[in-house]
């Protein structure tokens, strides 16, 4: 449930986020928006794994854990090396 709200409050501050650039109608401060939700993004997406890890850590293995770990690393990894 915490997942899901999560994602729900991520994808309203997306449309949020669309509907003030189409107000604010120019380049410059759409990408300022953009800007912000280039962080808020990354933000969401760990909160919601380490929820979700947290919830199935009692019955997943070391050795799982440790895989998701670094699935979640290679992720970041790809979105931040440039």
């Amino acid at each position: 449930m915490t997942m899901a709200s999560l994602r729900v409050l991520s994808g309203s501050l997306e449309l949020i986020a669309a509907i003030l650039m189409l107000r604010l109608a120019t380049v410059e401060k759409a990408l300022l928006v953009n800007a912000g939700l280039a962080l808020v993004g990354p933000l969401v997406l760990l909160t919601t794994t380490t929820v979700g890890l947290v919830g199935i850590a009692e019955k997943l293995s070391l050795g799982k854990m440790l895989w998701i770990i670094a699935g979640v690393c290679c992720l970041f990894i790809g979105i931040l090396k440039k």
